[in-house]
């Protein structure tokens, strides 16, 4: 952990497009706000987006969630993976498959971390609308640890399908 007074803030992506996806959300959102050493302060609308992965499944639910954390990078990423197998997350041998959850640490304060388990910022940021946007919802501000303004990414990626979810769809 970081010393009992460094909060650093990061974002987190969710995901999911199994076994009532919405649920699946709701749920690690609730989850992320019990995470040691760390508060929950912020989460985007739920957005609903067509898979990145193979064809015939189904749209994912997605959003970001701000969080406050004295954790470090791995001990944040750990705790992420404890939520996703809580939801008996399962990694199947095609990459973008379909999955009850999927958490991603998407930015730790302005760190840049590359390391065998860890990437941050998240390596497909630039190219994914479904993060942009809810990044955006949050802090539309926010720029990435080298500078580029978020929305500027945003801007630049062609257009896609990103559905809010209207509040009475949300309880799934």
């Amino acid at each position: 952990m970081l010393s009992d007074h460094t909060y650093v803030l990061a974002y987190v992506g969710l995901g999911s497009n199994l076994l009532s996806p919405v649920r699946q959300v709701r749920q690690a959102i609730a989850e992320l706000a019990q995470l040691t050493s760390s508060r929950l302060l912020a989460v985007s609308p739920l957005y609903r987006t067509p898979p990145m992965g193979p064809a015939g499944q189904p749209d994912y639910i997605n959003a970001v969630a701000a969080i406050e954390t004295r954790l470090r990078p791995l001990e944040l990423l750990d705790g992420l993976k404890e939520i996703e197998q809580a939801h008996q997350r399962t990694r199947g041998p095609e990459r973008w498959g379909p999955r009850t959850l999927d958490l991603d640490l998407l930015l730790f304060g302005t760190e840049e971390i590359h390391n065998e388990r860890l990437t941050v910022p998240h390596a497909g940021i630039r190219e994914r609308r479904f993060v942009l946007q809810p990044l955006l919802d949050i802090d539309a501000l926010l720029r990435l640890p080298d500078g580029v303004p978020v929305e500027r990414l945003l801007a630049m990626l062609p257009e896609e399908t990103l559905l809010p979810l209207e509040e009475e769809t949300v309880s799934e």
